[in-house]
């Protein structure tokens, strides 16, 4: 499946006329009467509307019959396509990255599309699917092995291997892989997921692999190389759980598989060619048809004896892996206690109960005080689990793109994890809410206003606040605690001053509405920050 320029493009206004469709049947069962598809942020602002008219984006979740953390990828998706075409035309040229996310988020309309039967959009070619559906196995099992290629670069040696992986995953998930493996290497036992969790690791992908993925034509979705790696890597791996479920890739999947593996492997075909590393992925790719089915049959059994791979890949070892290890151990101490806690209040009630009996003495009651504190053992936070393992068991990932769309559909949960994980957040990204007014979440993101991090948020923040009420919104106290919160210091009062001056010679100049209209805006805005 080649992937030439002009190919890039005939598949991207494909993907374009899917979505439209896709989104006149969308809206349509969302209660939008809609003639015709439209651009991507057309279907972002009808899909918004969709919301008011519905009471909320549960509603409309339900009536895709999707939940929330599958909305808020639709959201993510879409509004990465979005920003990625901002003004395409029929018949321009389109880049790699623009079909990256066109495909995806055609991926994500399939998905919906099986889940609602109501829609009936198509999203296919009439190409050859058996033959398809052996490329796409035979990539999925390249991009497998040279991963596990490129971990034995890095450490060549098994008891050097050994040591690095329980340094870093600890000595039970070592344990956990030795037995697992046909072979005792503690390699053989790891999941795709922990495989490629060993690549995309911050720390390790920049001491091992940072320098081989440093191509500039690849891997570029993303502003990181790694993150677009981790990305690619986390949707193969859903493509890998499919297959092995005995389920037809779509052809949708199968080109964007094509558009992964190519990304992936070019690199490292690079680097093999230069004789910096012997994983070949040609090699691997040219495989007789016996050495694919051996792959995938004792990839069967892995499955069978152990269960799929179904955890998102996390961001990173330390935070994924480590930790809810001292939570488990912390929880069962804690557990231990409570119980021990719970047969001493039961003893000392009996004896103290029996001696009451005894003496037929009125006896104030011992029992509330210690239940109360043994309740309050039971109540303590059990060493929390972290937000971003929270995002990642909903199969969110952690992506400052994630948060964005979180903060459009007012989804106030999944914003407060990103936050609380510790995610910083521009102004600019608040546009949406402070239009739509969504207070909640604008209240959320001002609790948080230290990670606030955009440089100079507030040139285009005011633009965007008077464009606003030029059009009749009102100056209400989320606006002013923005302005309030992001837009005092000297230089922007200053220039805040130089613009109602400037406000107020046109309006004597010219006397109109307009003009007196302008001026009233500019120095409500001022009055607020001086």
């Amino acid at each position: 499946m080649s992937t030439s320029s002009r190919q890039v493009a005939q598949h991207f206004e494909h993907c374009l006329s899917i979505i439209r469709q896709a989104s006149i049947e969308i809206l349509t069962l969302l209660k939008l009467r809609v003639t015709e598809g439209k651009d991507p942020r057309w279907f972002l602002e009808q899909l918004d509307q969709a919301r008011m008219n519905l009471g909320g984006w549960g509603a409309v979740a339900r009536q895709l019959r999707i939940n929330d953390s599958q909305l808020s990828e639709f959201m993510l998706q879409l509004r990465h396509l979005q920003q990625g075409i901002p003004s395409y035309e029929h018949g321009q040229g389109a880049t790699e990255n623009q079909l990256i996310a066109a495909l995806r988020f055609v991926v994500t309309l399939e998905h919906i599309k099986r889940q609602q039967p109501l829609l009936m959009y198509n999203t296919g070619y009439d190409d050859d699917a058996e033959q398809l559906q052996e490329h796409a196995l035979r990539q999925i099992r390249t991009i497998e092995l040279t991963l596990r290629g490129l971990v034995v670069q890095a450490w060549p040696d098994e008891a050097h291997l050994h040591n690095a992986l329980k340094s870093l995953f600890g000595p039970q998930a070592c344990a956990r892989w030795s037995s697992r493996s046909p072979s005792g290497e503690s390699l053989g036992g790891m999941t795709f997921g922990e495989v490629a969790l060993l690549i995309v690791d911050k720390k390790v992908f920049s001491r091992h692999y940072a320098a081989l993925f440093n191509y500039a034509t690849a891997l570029t979705f993303l502003v990181e190389q790694r993150v677009t790696l981790h990305l690619f890597l986390d949707d193969i791996r859903r493509m890998r759980n499919s297959a092995l479920a005995r389920h037809s890739l779509s052809e949708m999947e199968c080109l964007l598989l094509d558009l992964y593996a190519q990304q992936i492997t070019a690199p490292v075909q690079r680097a093999y060619e230069q004789g910096r590393i012997r994983v070949n992925p040609t090699s691997l790719m040219a495989a007789g048809g016996g050495e694919v089915q051996q792959f995938w049959a004792r990839a069967q059994d892995y499955v069978h004896a152990y269960g799929p791979d179904t955890r998102p890949i996390p961001d990173s070892i330390e935070r994924e892996l480590h930790q809810p290890r001292r939570h488990s151990d912390v929880r069962e101490r804690m557990i231990a206690v409570t119980l021990w806690c719970a047969v001493g209040v039961t003893v000392l009630g009996m004896t103290l109960g029996a001696i009451g009996l005894l003496t037929a003495l009125p006896e104030p009651e011992p029992t509330q005080p210690l239940a109360v504190a043994s309740a309050a053992i039971v109540a303590e936070p059990l060493a929390a689990v972290s937000p971003r393992e929270i995002l990642a068991r909903r199969g969110i990932l952690w992506d400052s793109n994630a948060l964005r769309s979180a903060i459009d559909s007012n989804n106030i949960e999944v914003a407060e994890l990103f936050l609380r994980g510790g995610m910083n957040w521009q102004v600019s990204w608040s546009e949406l809410a402070m239009s739509a007014g969504h207070e909640t979440v604008l209240n959320l993101l001002l609790r948080y206003r230290r990670q606030m991090n955009e440089p100079k948020p507030c040139r285009r923040f005011i633009n965007t606040l008077t464009h606003e009420l030029s059009q009749g919104a009102p100056l209400n106290t989320v606006r002013k605690s923005y302005l309030q919160a992001f837009c005092t210091t000297p230089a922007v009062v200053a220039r805040q001053r130089l613009a109602v001056d400037n406000a107020q010679r046109r309006s004597k100049a010219t006397g109109d509405a307009e003009s007196k209209k302008w001026l009233r805006i500019q120095k409500a805005i001022y009055e607020v920050i001086r």
